[in-house]
């Protein structure tokens, strides 16, 4: 993939897909990676199915080319250094501080153009300065390293703790349980 160019289809096996590449599909499957009652097969299947609009069409020995293919669309073409580091946002849950300074970057309101392209939408993220989305990823990383906070940064987290703390995703199973717990307390 060519960081100059938007693809608008992934070639598999020496065919060209489309693909959905607008902003908005690729946030569907960065959630469903999220969704802990998805096991990995069912996360690929919904990257499939949401990705490519023909993927039915895609022969079952070219289907892990195409999740190949289309992580590397999601990952803009950067290849990981293969190193584990904490997590430090979350689309979804960060939707709220993210799309302000998106839209900042973008100087247009992004979710009046639903179809813009995840490549572009990924840019103008990679663009974002100082501000609170910004603030909330360093205190993340900082509290991630066991690292010391600020003063204005300990004042920051007691009073926004709820938007910077990174909400875990239980699965049903696990909801569960903590319900009959909960029942029984």
């Amino acid at each position: 993939m060519n960081a100059y160019d938007l693809p608008t289809s992934l070639e598999i096996g020496g065919v060209g897909y489309p693909i959905r590449y607008g902003w908005r599909a690729v946030i569907d499957i960065l959630s469903a990676f999220s969704d802990p009652d998805l096991d990995d097969w069912g996360k690929q299947a919904v990257m499939l199915r949401i990705l490519y609009p023909n993927y039915e069409d895609i022969p079952p020995e070219h289907i892990h080319e195409a999740l190949q293919k289309a992580c590397d669309f999601i990952d803009c073409g950067q290849k990981d250094d293969g190193r584990p580091r904490p997590q430090s946002y979350d689309w979804e849950q960060d939707a709220a501080i993210i799309i302000p300074e998106i839209n900042k970057a973008a100087n247009a309101e992004i979710r009046l153009t639903p179809e813009l392209h995840w490549w572009t939408i990924f840019s103008y993220f990679m663009g974002i300065g100082e501000g609170t989305f910004a603030t909330v990823v360093a205190i993340r990383q900082k509290l991630a390293k066991h690292k010391k906070l600020e003063k204005w940064e300990e004042t920051f987290y007691r009073e926004n703790r709820t938007l910077i703390d990174l909400k875990t995703h239980d699965s049903a199973e696990v909801r569960t349980e903590k319900e009959n717990i909960t029942k029984w307390l």
